[in-house]
């Protein structure tokens, strides 16, 4: 391995080293341990170490084809001691500041589209029901009405005028005529109610063997 090899391996293993103390406070913030439970807390643990030792590899084969020396390790220490004492704080302050701003911009979206979309939308449409339900109502009234003309004018002018008619004519036949118009209706109402006899003796057969 050639001096400037290891001199590019040791600058990317020190920034390595800021980089991961970069994302572990991240994922500290982001993890919330107290409020997860503790099997997925681990879950999120291994999964963070197996990333970053894939990251840290694989920036470590760019470099010098994946060859690993003692110093590689101090110049990681070396890159997190670094990130520590410098940057944390200054890290730690733009990243709460940059969440307050996504939250905030979230918020905004949200507030704006709940103005500008979701009420406008959902007046909108408590309105048609409202025109729809009051629609249907007069219609339902307009078609009650115009069935009740129509009941009044059939009866009026229709069944009552028949109605005469027929007790006119009634009176005006023969006795003999009305005696078997008579008997053919008290036939006819003997028949039905023997048909109608019937068919309950036949229901109540059909229950009987049912039970």
């Amino acid at each position: 391995m050639t001096l400037s090899t290891q001199f590019l391996t040791m600058l990317s293993m020190v920034g390595m080293g800021s980089l991961f103390g970069v994302m572990f406070d991240t994922y500290q913030r982001f993890l919330n341990r107290s409020k997860r439970n503790r099997w997925l807390v681990f879950f999120n643990d291994l999964l963070f170490w197996i990333v970053q030792a894939l990251l840290i590899f694989y920036i470590l084969f760019l470099v010098n084809n994946g060859e690993l020396r003692f110093y590689i390790f101090l110049a990681l220490l070396c890159g997190f001691a670094a990130y520590q004492s410098l940057i944390k704080g200054v890290y730690l302050r733009l990243l709460e500041i940059s969440i307050s701003a996504v939250i905030s911009i979230y918020r905004f979206i949200k507030n704006t589209l709940h103005l500008l979309v979701y009420k406008p939308v959902l007046g909108l449409a408590r309105l048609v029901i409202l025109i729809i339900f009051f629609l249907g109502r007069g219609l339902f009234t307009l078609v009650k009405f115009v069935f009740k003309v129509l009941l009044f004018i059939i009866k009026t002018m229709i069944l009552t005028p028949v109605l005469k008619i027929i007790l006119i004519i009634w009176k005006l036949l023969p006795k003999g005529i009305k005696k078997n118009v008579e008997k053919l209706y008290n036939r006819m109402a003997g028949n039905f109610k023997k048909i109608k006899n019937y068919i309950v003796k036949w229901i109540n057969r059909i229950k009987k063997r049912k039970e």
